[in-house]
């Protein structure tokens, strides 16, 4: 009996140490510094731009509107950059197409389809899109030469042909290829008059 008594003791002297030895693990890992990647991520420089519409009849249509981008550039870190875009006062239940541009305003030149937002029925809106941003470029040969067109501007669409209705009234607005369809409004927001993304 003795023996038992003892065998147990030590049994509960071990496990004892080994629950001991996994909390103090635990409290030592979460207290451990954040890995590389969130500690690069969390320090990489941001870019913010602040859109605008392209044209007076549509900033009077939407006298409320903001659309804030804030962009993390940590494609050097991790491979690409973290574009954040938020948007509010937009009429409700509608989809945007968003694009990175050689030119704000027309003729635009090159272009980067890189995602959508679609409003909330109060006109709000959010998505983050994971891209190269700061070194986005488009590249063409001309005449045997390579020729490099860096994109630092931003644009939005209206995605529907006849989401600038409720602006320019039905079918008057124009129809613009910019959309994955072919088929998209007019330009609604752009970074006309706001800092360009920083060139690489």
């Amino acid at each position: 009996m003795h023996v038992i008594k003892t065998r147990l003791a030590t049994g509960l002297l071990v496990c004892g140490a080994l629950a001991t030895g996994l909390a103090t693990a635990a409290t030592a890992s979460s207290a451990a510094p954040p890995d590389a990647t969130t500690a690069t991520a969390a320090a990489a420089p941001v870019v913010k731009l602040h859109l605008t519409p392209p044209s007076a009849e549509l900033a009077k249509c939407m006298p409320k509107a903001k659309v804030e981008i804030k962009v993390k550039l940590t494609t050097d870190d991790v491979g690409f950059d973290d574009f954040d875009i938020s948007a509010s006062g937009l009429p409700p239940k509608t989809a945007f197409t968003v694009f990175l541009l050689q030119q704000a305003d027309f003729p635009f030149g090159a272009a980067e389809y890189i995602g959508d937002i679609t409003t909330d029925n109060k006109g709000r809106a959010h998505n983050e899109f994971k891209l190269i941003v700061q070194e986005a470029f488009s590249s063409n040969v001309l005449n045997g030469q390579r020729v490099r067109t860096d994109l630092n501007q931003v644009g939005m669409w209206f995605a529907e042909p006849a989401g600038d209705d409720f602006c320019l009234g039905a079918g008057k607005g124009a129809v613009t290829p910019f959309d994955g369809d072919d088929e998209a409004g007019v330009q609604a927001f752009n970074s006309l008059h706001t800092t360009p993304l920083p060139a690489p």
